[in-house]
């Protein structure tokens, strides 16, 4: 175990960033020791001797023309005791860094600019001096910074010049560990059928990728300042086709797929619900035999359209639970806040926690998760200061699931497409927000309110897997069996209220947003519907002699 013994020389009683460090390197298996406030030379040197440390630390954060004389001082006296074999380190303000490199004795130098990520990379051995120190895979990227998450965040501008020129530019700045490209509805339908494009909507929602060149030309605009990891969405058509592109041309750093969508279900496609789920598991199953990590983007989708909470937490297991069972083995599991926009923080919370308590129920030596957290888009107004107030404020809260990823959405998304400076803007905020979070927070999910919600939502969530499993009593393994999983949409026991007139599901059920969480309710009976209730309903309606794909969509929740 290395040591590290930290003081502030001369006069200086800052010590609030030394005591930081200190927790940090205790956190990466450091012995650690403070020596005390504004101490003296001849104080650190009989500390160093008496301590024998891997590492000195000294802050000087005070007017820097005092500190050259502090510095010759010491740099005098650690020659005349023939102190070898340590490694000095310095912090302080910009000035005082300056005086505090032209003194020759410290190996690293903190001026106060940087995030903890860096400071954590410095514990764990990395410097990022050179392009070879930023890691090229998921995994590798995050160990170099955990508890710090990476960041990721899309772009996508309306031409190939602008995006080219963007994924320079936050490249170059340093703030981004994962560029997400975001290719036009043309690109992910119909890459490999460009005769069925109508080009009237070229750049609608994304960057008009036609080419492999064109996708080639965004990796060799990222190859600069930190290296950013480069990943795409999965398409919506010719999905392993597609898949094999991007892993040549971008190095998808990881897929994202979901189970049930781009489908009829959301109209991006025209694949029918089983067809969509034997396919969407087909491009699980490649990745997972590449080892290429992957997220099954699935349940916010039902959250964006208003399903009840439950549902939620079903859908992001069953999510998970798929990509298991198609050999993946590192998993991302996005958790989407805010979703829908009016349920409260608190609400929020229990909801992720209950999917976490779930998902990550499902680790073993062969499946290992990662969370990814982030804000809903439809919580962000179109008023900019206050958009990043909810930036802010959104990432504060994700923060108390310790993610492994922080998605950052643009806050200004609910205006306008995010250039390249709203993209280094919206990374500084989450940034700010992150460090101060690094410094200790009062940890929210032990909330008693909290708890019980979560609870609620497992033991409810249960009730809905079982009740899909009662589909297909003779299926081996129902809920990754497709016919099983399209079953459970056509009747109702997955639903969610924008479905209504969607003729792959039942569209019946009713929400309620009820003290800030999001419940099924009757709305004749004006009241909630536990989960076994509405369950039953649905089940009650089915002749079991009869097959369920028989019935027809006039069954009520």
């Amino acid at each position: 175990m290395k040591k590290i013994i930290a003081a502030s020389i001369g006069n200086c009683v800052h010590v609030a960033g030394i005591m930081n460090f200190l927790s940090l390197a205790e956190k990466e298996g450091y012995e650690t020791e403070f020596c005390g406030a504004a101490i003296s030379i001849d104080e650190l040197i009989c500390a160093v001797k008496a301590e024998k440390p891997d590492y000195v630390g000294v802050s000087y954060r005070l007017t820097p023309e005092p500190l050259e004389k502090i510095l010759d001082e010491l740099k005098s006296k650690i020659a005349a005791e023939n102190i070898k074999g340590i490694k000095w380190l310095f912090a302080g303000t910009e000035p005082t860094a300056e005086v505090a490199k032209k003194s020759g004795i410290f190996s690293h130098i903190f001026n106060g600019t940087e995030d903890p990520d860096e400071v954590i990379g410095f514990l764990k051995g990395i410097t990022f001096a050179k392009s070879d120190d930023y890691p090229q895979d998921l995994v590798s990227r995050i160990k170099s910074k955990y508890p710090y998450p990476i960041l990721r965040h899309h772009i996508g501008l309306p031409s190939l010049e602008e995006t080219i020129e963007a994924i320079k530019k936050v490249a170059d700045a340093k703030v981004l560990d994962v560029i997400s490209i975001a290719p036009d509805q043309n690109a992910q339908e119909h890459f490999f059928e460009q005769d069925k494009m109508d080009h009237r909507l070229d750049g609608a929602g994304g960057v008009p990728l036609r080419s492999k060149e064109d996708f080639k030309a965004l990796y060799e605009a990222s190859r600069r300042g930190n290296y950013p990891l480069l990943r795409c969405y999965s398409g919506t058509k010719d999905l392993i086709p597609f898949a094999e592109m991007l892993n040549e041309t971008i190095r998808n750093a990881w897929c994202a797929v979901p189970l049930y969508w781009y489908s009829v279900l959301d109209k991006r496609g025209p694949r029918p619900v089983e067809e969509a789920i034997r396919e969407n598991q087909q491009v699980m199953k490649w990745h997972g035999q590449r080892s290429i990590p992957v997220e099954v983007n699935e349940s916010h989708h039902w959250s964006l359209r208003d399903a009840h909470d439950t549902i939620g937490v079903v859908t992001a297991y069953l999510a998970a639970y798929n990509a298991k069972k198609m050999g993946v083995k590192d998993y991302v599991a996005q958790y989407m806040f805010n979703v829908p926009p009016s349920i409260s923080p608190a609400m929020d919370i229990a909801k992720m926690l209950a999917k976490i308590e779930l998902i990550e129920s499902l680790e073993d030596e062969n499946f290992n998760v990662y969370r990814q957290a982030r804000a809903g888009i439809a919580s962000f107004p179109a008023d900019l200061a206050q958009a990043k107030g909810q930036l802010a404020s959104s990432a504060y809260l994700a923060m108390a699931i310790k993610p492994h990823i922080y998605h950052v959405v643009g806050y200004c998304e609910a205006h306008h497409a995010a250039t390249a400076d709203d993209v280094i803007e919206s990374c500084k905020i989450v940034r700010g927000v992150i460090r101060n979070v690094m410094l200790g927070a009062s940890d929210i999910t032990k909330d008693p309110v909290i708890q019980e919600r979560k609870n609620e939502l497992i033991a409810e969530a249960r009730v809905t897997l079982e009740a899909i499993k009662s589909l297909s009593p003779n299926v081996k393994d129902p809920l990754s069996d497709p016919s099983t999983l399209a079953k459970a949409v056509e009747i109702g026991i997955l639903d969610a209220p924008h479905l209504r007139g969607n003729p792959a599901a039942k569209g019946q059920l009713v929400t309620q947003m009820i003290n800030g969480a999001l419940y099924a309710y009757d709305p004749v009976e004006k009241r909630v519907l536990t989960e076994k209730e509405r369950i039953d309903r649905i089940l009650s309606k089915i002749d079991t002699t009869t097959n369920i794909c028989d019935f027809n969509h006039e069954l009520v929740v």
